[in-house]
């Protein structure tokens, strides 16, 4: 009997209990909050994407307006030849940018992450933010300028050199950097080193650097834990790093526009030009499509490395006994 008497008690304290939590029980005001952002997010985001889309598919008309008529004539003008160039060239840059940022931001990440002085670190890396990037562009010009301090340190290990050498008729010709591709690759290399070592330090900082340790106790040398334990486990800081450098230099205007030439002519300016100038806006629709894709397939690929990083920790915590899990 009172066996029986057992359940009946614990199913009227499992309603109680549910009838206690309704009645005191808040109202959630989450949805409410997210209201000015959502509405936020669609106006200038959302809602400008959907015009860029509805353009690219329009007609441009001989005064420079868009006919609200069903056209490919933008999409197959962005893939002649000419584009085409321009679309390899701008790829070109772009992955020779990311690629030396990425290999600079990683020893500048793992140092500031191993420093006792991370805040002055961080502090010396943000700082450029705090700067006019045109006031940054215009600077380097009086540093790559062929009157400027690159040349005149150029020119004065030359002068050195042939006093050396006694050949004091040899005249100093001014290396060309302004106005070449490599003024607009060291310029996007400067801009955005910031934006690649901030996730690569973060990253660097939550590695368990015992896992290095144990695989040098274990008989690997420095370079194979760094190539197998480190990097393994700092992606998805490294994959953030690309994303955040990548984007922005593919989709440059503003860098090519100043330092660049003929021979640095990017996406970036071809969308401007064609608004401001040529007022082909079914075409540089076009274009803004290519960078709104690109952009969508760095966030989802960085999404996707995050979710796949969380799933293992999740996996090997479950698997390990020392961490409350089961072997």
């Amino acid at each position: 009997m009172a066996e029986s008497s057992k359940p009946k008690v614990s199913l009227q304290l499992k309603a109680a209990k549910a009838a206690r939590d309704k009645k005191y029980k808040k109202p959630n005001p989450g949805p409410l909050y997210a209201w000015p952002m959502g509405v936020w997010f669609s106006l200038f985001f959302i809602v400008p994407i959907i015009i860029i889309v509805c353009y690219s598919f329009m007609k441009r008309d001989v005064y420079g307006s868009v006919v609200a008529e069903f056209s490919l004539k933008a999409y197959q003008q962005m893939l002649s030849p000419a584009y085409g160039i321009i679309f390899l060239r701008t790829l070109w840059i772009t992955v020779v940018a990311t690629l030396i940022t990425i290999l600079m931001a990683l020893p500048c990440g793992y140092a500031m992450a191993r420093s006792k002085h991370q805040t002055l670190l961080l502090v010396l890396v943000i700082i450029p933010f705090l700067t006019n990037s045109l006031i940054r562009i215009f600077a380097w010009i009086t540093i790559l300028g062929d009157n400027g301090i690159l040349n005149m340190l150029l020119k004065f290990f030359f002068d050195l050199w042939n006093k050396i050498t006694s050949n004091p008729e040899a005249v100093f010709k001014p290396v060309k950097f302004m106005y070449t591709k490599t003024a607009v690759i060291i310029l996007s290399i400067y801009m955005y080193l910031p934006y690649a070592i901030l996730p690569i330090f973060t990253a660097v900082d939550r590695f368990d650097f015992s896992l290095l340790e144990a695989s040098r106790d274990l008989g690997a040398t420095k370079p194979q834990s760094i190539y197998k334990i480190l990097l393994p486990g700092i992606k998805s800081g490294i994959i953030s790093a690309i994303i955040f450098t990548f984007i922005p230099i593919f989709g440059a205007y503003t860098v090519p526009n100043i330092v660049g030439g003929k021979d640095s002519y990017m996406i970036g300016n071809i969308i401007v030009d064609q608004v401001q100038k040529t007022r082909n806006w079914p075409l540089a629709s076009a274009f803004s499509m290519i960078l709104t894709l690109i952009s969508m397939l760095g966030i989802l690929w960085m999404l996707y490395s995050n979710k796949k990083e969380a799933d293992l920790k999740k996996v090997s915590t479950k698997e390990d006994p020392l961490n409350g899990g089961t072997k």
